[in-house]
């Protein structure tokens, strides 16, 4: 009985809890986004839709990395590096800056809270905190670092295939600038680094800029060596009057031997490298398993040897 009760109040409850949800927020929500609707032949609902905010965390760091002072050459050789690395908002350098402050001041914090536990010596405190604060204001820099260099390993693997593409095209009977469109497109899911790329010297182009001047810029914005000597390719073989589809085949053949080159170098590399992991960690490992059972006979019997020798 007393279970029966408890569930018919647990019901009855549950039941008018969902009853005044419904009446107070279900039901002025769903009348609202039909007043706020589009009218009909109207534009969607998703274009009427205000741009999200950014997060409060970034807002916070950018505006701590707009009061940092930094000379103009130096916010120069930031962006590059940015956007080299893929980031190309007008507030990627204020909010990478804010990002090696806020680190560096979040590094000390933790670094003066944990010493104690730590250490006791009062000079390793010091270094300790110097070391923090160092780590947390050059961390952005290593980390830039690499997201640099995976994405121009991605951009030099994926080089070949949308230079096939491109030989594709321009046998097809489509021009450079066409075929850079097209290639863009076809790689946009398969490498979506070359492709952004490829597009943006599409749309330079289409802005007026000279073809010239548009490759150079993609030279310059990814930083890759294979990516220059393509541009120097192109432009020589536009310069000159030269099958562009010829030059792209030699150029790719040449990078598919290239990265196989480089893969044999590597696998010959192994041996020298297996040295000394093989000597530290392997071959210690080896002489306990083989010599240690002898080594432990012989002392078993060599010391009451020796003791009787002594007596």
């Amino acid at each position: 009985m007393p279970a029966l009760i408890s569930l018919a109040l647990f019901v009855v409850l549950s039941l008018s809890i969902t009853a005044y949800g419904y009446r107070l927020y279900v039901r002025p929500r769903r009348l609202y986004e039909q007043l706020s609707g589009p009218a009909p032949g109207g534009p969607p609902a998703a274009a009427l839709e205000a741009p999200p905010g950014k997060p409060l965390l970034v807002r916070l760091v950018e505006r701590v990395g707009e009061a940092v002072p930094i000379s103009p050459q130096e916010v120069s050789m930031t962006r590059r590096y940015l956007i080299a690395a893929g980031f190309r908002s007008e507030v990627a350098p204020k909010i990478y800056y804010g990002l090696k402050v806020v680190l560096c001041a979040a590094f000390f914090i933790a670094a003066l809270l944990t010493r104690d536990s730590l250490t006791d010596n009062p000079v390793l405190r010091v270094v300790f905190l110097v070391a923090a604060t160092m780590a947390g204001f050059f961390a952005p820099n290593m980390v830039l670092d690499h997201l640099v260099t995976r994405r121009q390993e991605k951009l030099r693997l994926a080089l070949p295939d949308a230079l096939d593409l491109m030989i594709v095209c321009m046998e097809a009977g489509l021009g450079l600038d066409q075929a850079i469109l097209s290639t863009s497109r076809e790689l946009e899911l398969t490498h979506p680094e070359i492709s952004q790329e490829l597009k943006l010297v599409n749309l330079e182009m289409r802005a007026g800029k000279r073809r010239v001047d548009a490759l150079k810029n993609l030279a310059d914005r990814t930083g890759e060596p294979e990516i220059r000597k393509l541009v120097a390719t192109l432009i020589q073989a536009d310069r000159f009057g030269t099958s562009i589809a010829d030059s792209l085949r030699t150029h790719s053949d040449y990078l598919r031997v290239r990265r196989r080159q480089q893969a044999e170098e590597r696998a010959a590399k192994v041996g020298v490298k297996l040295v000394f992991p093989i000597f530290f960690f392997i071959l210690p490992a080896m002489l306990v398993v083989a010599a240690g059972p002898g080594l432990l006979q012989l002392f078993k019997n060599l010391f009451p040897m020796m003791n009787s020798f002594g007596m």
